[in-house]
């Protein structure tokens, strides 16, 4: 009986050692695997916001990743890229921009001011760097540009010349030109700003302003009626997502309305336009990289300064010349960074 008893109290002791044994090896895995985790090194989480569709941002985002590698980082591998568009509609915005908030990104690279501001209500930690905006002080996304001061930093569009030389071209282009008409949409504020410097240059090249303002999509036949009624000899159209959006139909009515247009963007001049004057989009796209790996390395957007665009792009249509009649004097055809035959 005894001997029944003490084998059964050693057994009970050998499946006690057992069941003890594989708790310890199941703690030390667990806790190995925890140490490989944690040992790790955290990818990079980048987010990416554009108020227009993702067609409107091939170009841009692949200078934006060209940027990225020649840094060493490269999407999937070692950072990874959240992209959120707004698709023209500004009231998406600020749900996109509470989307990658809950992402925990570490850093969004944002398009235009309208986004701009949906981020900057949705957060004031993650570090912003921002892209073709139009004065980042007087709307209120920085201190100024020397000293950010917030979590937004970036790259503007805007630079002093950039009115006056668009005024200057048109002039050059149509000699006797003194009346210019501007579509714009007052509700951007980007487009406001363009519209109160290009106020301020005319006078110097003889220019007379013309007022299109666009609130819809519904006004665009409008303003250019009252562009002819006017009698306006040239247009300037300010890049907004309204305008961004009806990109083919403004290029046509400018057309069919023989009104030489001087553009903001280079697409315009691309789908038919006559002639674009503007910063260089896709180097600031590549620059934007550069600020976001200074964050990523642990600089603070508050101590970057807000660059200037520094590469202009000039580009004319002949073909577009050619549908309204127009002759390109050989001097501005030399002046142009590319020439669409």
């Amino acid at each position: 009986m005894k001997i029944g008893i003490r084998q059964k109290t050693l057994g009970n002791r050998t499946g006690m050692n057992r069941k003890i044994i594989v708790c310890l090896l199941t703690g030390s895995l667990i806790c190995i695997a925890l140490f490989a985790e944690a040992q790790q090194p955290k990818i990079p989480r980048i987010g990416f916001l554009g108020g227009s569709s993702a067609s409107a941002y091939t170009r841009f985002i692949e200078a934006f990743q060209q940027g990225l590698r020649d840094l060493g980082y490269e999407d999937a591998r070692n950072i990874t890229i959240d992209y959120r568009y707004g698709e023209g509609k500004r009231d998406r915005l600020p749900d996109l921009s509470r989307e990658l908030v809950r992402l925990k990104v570490d850093v969004i690279l944002v398009s235009g001011a309208l986004a701009i501001s949906a981020l900057k209500n949705a957060t004031k930690t993650i570090p912003v760097v921002m892209t073709t905006v139009e004065d980042p002080v007087a709307q209120g996304f920085v201190a100024s540009l020397a000293r950010p001061g917030g979590n937004i930093t970036g790259l503007t569009n805007l630079a002093p010349e950039l009115s006056g030389k668009r005024l200057e071209l048109l002039k050059e282009t149509i000699s006797k030109v003194s009346r210019v008409a501007v579509l714009w949409d007052p509700s951007t504020p980007g487009s406001a700003v363009t519209f109160k410097e290009t106020q301020v240059v005319a006078p110097a090249v003889s220019v007379q302003l013309q007022s299109l303002e666009v609130r819809s999509s519904n006004d665009f036949e409008g303003a250019f009626r009252a562009a002819t009624t006017k009698r306006a000899g040239a247009l300037i159209v300010l890049q907004s997502l309204l305008t961004n959006a009806h990109r083919q139909r403004i290029v046509d009515l400018a057309v069919n309305n023989r009104l030489p247009a001087m553009y903001t963007q280079m697409e315009y001049v691309e789908v038919g336009g006559l002639m674009s004057y503007a910063p260089s989009y896709t180097d600031i796209y590549r620059r934007a990289a550069v600020y976001v790996d200074k964050i990523l390395k642990g600089a603070k957007p508050a101590d970057l300064p807000v660059e200037q665009p520094t590469k202009f792009d000039f580009i004319i249509n002949l073909k577009a010349a050619k549908q309204i009649g127009l002759t390109i004097p050989p001097n501005v055809l030399a002046r142009a960074d590319r020439v669409i035959r």
